[in-house]
């Protein structure tokens, strides 16, 4: 069994900095213990990062989510600074779902991904979370997956709430 444990999007901009929230802020201590059991559990870790470019806002995501936020390079794009240390390996993304982290699973994955045992923490539930849980399940259908609902945030607690309902209804456990 490969076991991993992907932490979606701890980044400075959607905690405090451009897209932050108390709801936000108040998991990362939450995600922490989430890694510290998830190496005692013998899981690789595999951390993600929102990434763009200066040409952010002339993108689709731009023109709806109008607020410049996770710019390589700059201080909101980096991981928080108590969950950073443990990112030992990092997926860059341009969007909400990572076809790197597809193509990563893929190579450890016996075809259907019976062999995958991976849980979700992170930011935001209701896009980046769902978005990458969704991908995962429709790649490893028989993967077991799972979410650590109060150690991720969404834009909204309704939101959040919301996404947690699609993703059980897609055999995603919460727990």
């Amino acid at each position: 069994m490969q076991k991993y444990l992907l932490v979606v999007d701890m980044q400075k901009d959607f905690i405090d900095g451009a897209l932050g929230s108390a709801e936000a802020a108040a998991t990362v201590d939450r995600a922490g213990g989430c890694i510290r059991d998830a190496i005692a559990e013998g899981r690789t870790l595999l951390f993600t990062q929102d990434t763009h470019g200066e040409g952010y806002l002339a993108t689709s995501e731009g023109r709806h989510l109008p607020v410049p936020h996770c710019l390589r390079g700059t201080e909101g794009w980096q991981l928080h600074e108590t969950l950073a240390r443990y990112a030992a390996e990092t997926i860059e993304k341009p969007s909400f779902g990572s076809p790197e982290l597809i193509q990563r699973l893929q190579k450890a994955a016996n075809g259907d991904g019976s062999n995958l045992d991976i849980a979700l923490c992170g930011l935001c539930t209701d896009i980046c979370v769902v978005t990458n849980a969704l991908m995962i399940r429709g790649h490893f259908p028989e993967a077991t997956l799972r979410v650590y609902a109060d150690s991720c945030a969404g834009t909204s607690r309704e939101r959040h709430q919301a996404a947690l309902e699609v993703l059980a209804a897609c055999h995603v456990a919460i727990v």
